[in-house]
């Protein structure tokens, strides 16, 4: 039987770190943006996809906006 996730380790260990926390507000930023610029809206299942995978590299040459399938989906392993 699998054990329960313990979230509150999670993101003392990880989630918490000055570095994920700049990632995660690049990953924010890059959405809030295509949002104003009208490329994606609430709800649409799109995602901002980061193509270099540097979440605080927003330049628009490195921005694209592809579905949640293909972004998520795509370095999973089987």
């Amino acid at each position: 039987m699998a054990t329960k996730r313990n979230y509150k380790k999670e993101y003392k260990e990880y989630h918490s770190k000055t570095e994920q926390k700049k990632n995660r507000a690049g990953r924010n930023k890059a959405r809030r943006t295509a949002l104003a610029k009208g490329s994606v809206k609430k709800g649409d299942k799109k995602d901002v996809h980061h193509k270099d995978g540097n979440p605080r590299n927003n330049k628009s040459s490195n921005v694209a906006v592809v579905s949640r399938k293909n972004n998520r989906g795509k370095y999973r392993f089987t």
